[in-house]
């Protein structure tokens, strides 16, 4: 009897081929493709890109038809924007900065599909994420994709034991010059050309500023001009409002000092942003919260690992530690922008041992 795989179609080339993959290794497929957000502005709606656009749900479905299963629609606009959408906005009003992908992973995207693939009597889920899956030890991990370019692990850190069991990733043994190879190969010559977006999904145009004005009620009175200052407490000038500015950000900061200066702190608390030099971005030693083990499930002390703070961030040697129920991550050398709200990720070789948000 065939394997039944809920398959997590976005439109795009990479969900597709994983479709294309999965189908010819003989598992029945039913698709399924989320309605997550919709459009706000005009360069959201003007964009062909994740889920601001009603045309890549329909796209998912013509996929899915051509290839030969069923494809459904699901409306979670209000699950979204109770979970993804509000932690987004609560971070940044927090004085922090939130990795929206993270949390859409852990709570719509594996949250959701789960479930959905339990009411369809699906075996297994899957996505076109580049990256693998080992077990050792009665555990299961994720393992980064073959094309360390393209690899996703990053945003993956939150995957539970039961997620990454019931789990396949058809892409993680393949770079993506091989995948858009396969869709050309099989008469997907339009497909194979598709670009791709690295922007956040319901915020196209980048501009995340705005759309906290727009979404946060009396957002410029709340959240207006404050005061820039420096490392030892000097006015320097006057800002924006603290949610307007992330860690380690120099251009747009709209004042000249007469050396590069970075934001060094956020205090949301009286509306400072802190600015500094670039030795004071520079840090060693963070905490992180909600921490999620994959590899293991206990570490021992002092245990060393590659711990990477951004996503294009190549990762650096790093020491763990338990502090009661806290875990403090010290890099065996300086790093710039350690961002509160950030996810850090910690890895052996190429097996992600686990992740946290960084506070």
């Amino acid at each position: 009897m065939k394997k039944k795989v809920l398959m997590a179609m976005s439109g795009g080339i990479d969900s597709t081929v994983a479709a294309i993959l999965l189908l010819e290794q003989g598992y029945e497929l039913v698709g399924v493709t989320y309605r997550t957000f919709d459009a706000i502005s005009k360069a959201c709606m003007e964009k062909e890109k994740g889920c601001c656009s009603v045309d890549s749900l329909f796209e998912a479905k013509r996929m899915a038809q051509e290839l030969g299963f069923e494809h459904h629609i699901l409306d979670i606009r209000q699950e979204f924007k109770d979970t993804v959408i509000a932690n987004f906005i609560d971070e940044y009003l927090h004085g922090r900065t939130p990795n929206p992908c993270v949390v859409c992973n852990s709570t719509i995207k594996w949250g959701k599909l789960i479930e959905t693939a339990d009411e369809m009597g699906c075996d297994y889920i899957a996505t076109g994420h580049y990256a693998r899956i080992g077990r050792q030890d009665g555990r299961w991990f994720l393992r980064k994709g073959v094309d360390e370019s393209k690899d996703q692990t990053y945003f993956l850190w939150t995957l539970t034991q039961e997620n990454l069991a019931r789990t396949i990733f058809p892409l993680g043994e393949l770079t993506k010059p091989e995948v858009r190879r396969i869709a050309l190969e099989r008469g997907y010559e339009k497909l194979s050309k598709k670009g791709e977006s690295q922007e956040i999904c319901f915020i196209p145009d980048n501009d995340y500023r705005a759309f906290l004005a727009a979404q946060v009620k009396g957002y410029n009175e709340k959240y207006g001009p404050g005061f820039f200052v420096d490392t030892a407490g000097k006015k320097l000038g006057e800002h924006k409002g603290f949610p307007n500015y992330t860690i380690g950000q120099r251009k747009g900061l709209g004042i000249a000092l007469g050396q590069p200066m970075f934001v060094v702190a956020i205090r949301p608390e009286d509306n400072t942003v802190v600015l500094g030099t670039k030795e004071e971005l520079q840090g060693k030693t963070f905490y992180v919260k909600n921490v999620n083990w994959m590899k293991y499930a206990q570490l021992p002390e002092a245990f060393e690992v590659i711990a990477k703070i951004r996503y294009r961030n190549e990762g650096r040697k790093a020491s763990l530690f338990y502090e009661g129920e806290q875990l403090r991550v010290v890099f065996h050398q300086t790093m710039d922008s350690i961002t509160p709200g950030q996810s850090a990720v910690f890895y052996e070789g190429e097996d992600l041992v686990g992740g946290g948000v960084i506070q």
